[in-house]
């Protein structure tokens, strides 16, 4: 068989759908991946897949360049002629779908990995664009034949929304992580803490920046470190400046990218995610694969990753007081860092290895094994 992934972005095809990728094309199949440009093409013509540029405009509802981007995946699937196409995030999910049906793929798949800005920002912009995406999701679920859910919030949600019907609805229990790559490793001597995320509000990095004051002005000497970078052309990124403010005071370590982020949670004892919403988060799930302990919010997606009290701790959205308190127990019980990371990690690898979610996957891609 031959499958086309319609990705957003060229990075999360190796770092996210590589495992899928290698196991299906071990299973003696094709894999031809789209991406908006040429950026770390060799790393994806590694696993195997073959790429084929599509450019697409990643953020924004403009009418010209995405039906440009619909009719563009329309001629590749009408020349490549796949028996599966499956595309994830908001517009590979809905134009994708759209131009596979016009292409007349038998099997049309699309993979839903959280709300989004749209659907849990308060902004005015959010507020205007929501009927608009809401409609557009529509379609494209229509357009679907199977879409995949990874938490079930999200899939509770998009039905009570009325955006699709139950029967097209597949869950599975996040992306996954490989547990050969990240696995654990010895833990610092004294409490180091960790996030890694873009600088946006809605993945609390505000909460954490606030937070790591409070714990600055106790407990000077506490390492607290943010890797992720400032992108301000997206709506609810922080300004670049309001980061620096905080690694000026002394608060964080901030580190814009890195191409191999086992070494920061190699370095830290507790990783931190106050994030208001998420699909499934990977970096909580590779920080549980190395063993550590995590603080995150009890929210749609996150609320998978812990259990409170055993493998970490849960904190209110948007509370940094709150945060604080938690870096706090950590920091003032040491012992409890080694005790939950090791039931992190025994956690991770029962519900979010790889392999297994992998499996589901195949199965509702409709490929044989």
């Amino acid at each position: 068989m031959k499958i086309i992934f319609v990705s957003p972005k060229n990075r999360t095809v190796y770092n996210f759908r590589g495992d899928l990728i290698k196991e299906i094309i071990a299973l003696g199949h094709e894999v031809v991946v789209t991406g908006p440009n040429n950026i770390d093409v060799d790393k994806i013509e590694a696993l195997g897949a073959r790429f084929i540029e599509i450019p697409m405009e990643k953020t924004g509802v403009n009418a010209k360049s995405d039906l440009k981007y619909i009719f563009a995946l329309k001629k590749l699937f009408k020349k490549e002629k796949p028996d599966i196409t499956f595309g994830y995030t908001i517009k590979p999910v809905v134009y994708g779908a759209i131009a596979a049906k016009m292409a007349k793929v038998k099997n049309r798949c699309s993979m839903v990995e959280g709300l989004g800005y749209i659907f849990t920002a308060n902004t005015r912009k959010a507020r205007i664009l929501r009927p608009i995406v809401k409609t557009l999701y529509r379609i494209g679920f229509k357009c679907a034949n199977t879409v995949i859910f990874i938490n079930p919030d999200d899939r509770k949600d998009f039905l009570k929304m009325k955006l699709l019907k139950e029967n097209k609805c597949r869950l599975v229990n996040g992306a996954g992580v490989n547990l050969v790559h990240f696995a654990p490793e010895p833990l610092p001597k004294e409490p180091v803490f960790f996030m890694l995320s873009r600088a946006l509000i809605a993945k609390g990095v505000r909460v954490y920046l606030e937070a790591t004051e409070i714990i600055r002005k106790k407990y000077p000497d506490v390492r607290m470190m943010l890797l992720g970078e400032i992108d301000e052309k997206m709506q609810d990124s922080l300004k670049k400046e309001e980061v620096e403010k905080y690694v000026e005071m002394g608060s964080i370590e901030y580190y814009p990218e890195h191409p191999d982020v086992r070494l920061f949670y190699k370095q830290c004892s507790v990783y931190v995610l106050p994030s208001y919403r998420e699909g499934v988060p990977r970096t909580t799930m590779e920080a549980m694969a190395m063993g550590r302990p995590v603080i995150t919010t009890d929210a749609p997606g996150c609320r998978q990753t812990v259990v409170d009290g055993k493998t970490g701790f849960f904190v209110p959205t948007g509370d940094s007081k709150a945060l604080a308190e938690a870096m706090e127990k950590f920091i003032e019980n040491p012992e409890l860092i080694s005790q939950m990371g090791k039931e992190s990690y025994n956690f991770c690898k029962e519900n979010f290895d790889v392999r297994k979610i992998n499996k589901d996957m195949i199965k509702y891609l409709g490929i044989p094994e």
